[in-house]
């Protein structure tokens, strides 16, 4: 009879310290998600070529700490129609920048960018803007302190500022870094 009991002593042990460990795991992975690093599936086609529906991201969360976003950057930010969904853009301007859109082209305090990732898509002002702003947007827009201007590579499929105006820094979320599945689009962005 000692032998099973210790057997059992054991037996429970083990369930103990596997359920513990699975806890730790648990509590580890939450920590990383919510300090680190999330990941991402597109959605939509706003970013084509450069991110294409179903892609599988990760966001890291680390840079911005210590930093603002750049232009040229891929963050993750909340919608500002709907701040339980989170959205994907380019940066195009940082606060102080000046953006203008003419004849299809993008410029940034007077110069145009080089834009290849637009796949030659035209960048005009959209039709429509968020009911969610307090003026319409007027070209040129000069970015607010504090806040950026994102649009999404695929112009003519994008809501983006020219839809809902900056964005706040501090509603940035995440700066896409690398595609994970599927295997064909593998790689940093």
């Amino acid at each position: 009879m000692p032998r099973a009991a210790h057997g059992n002593s054991n037996a429970a042990r083990d369930f103990i310290e596997l359920v513990a460990f699975a806890g730790l795991a648990l509590v580890v992975a939450l920590l990383v998600r919510a300090y680190v690093a999330e990941p991402f599936i597109i959605p939509s086609a706003s970013m084509t070529d450069t991110l294409m529906v179903g892609d599988r991201l990760v966001g890291e969360k680390l840079t911005y700490r210590g930093s603002s976003p750049q232009a040229g950057d891929i963050v993750t930010f909340k919608d500002p129609d709907d701040p339980s969904l989170t959205l994907i853009k380019r940066v195009i301007a940082t606060e102080g920048q000046t953006v203008n859109l003419v004849d299809g082209k993008v410029y940034v305090d007077g110069i145009e960018l080089s834009e290849d990732y637009t796949d030659g898509k035209p960048s005009y002002p959209l039709p429509a803007q968020s009911s969610s702003l307090s003026s319409a947007i007027t070209y040129p827009y000069t970015v607010p302190a504090g806040h950026i201007w994102v649009m999404g590579d695929n112009r003519t499929n994008s809501q983006d500022s020219r839809y809902f105006g900056a964005i706040p820094v501090s509603n940035v979320t995440s700066k896409a870094v690398f595609v994970f599945w599927p295997p064909e689009h593998v790689g940093t962005i």
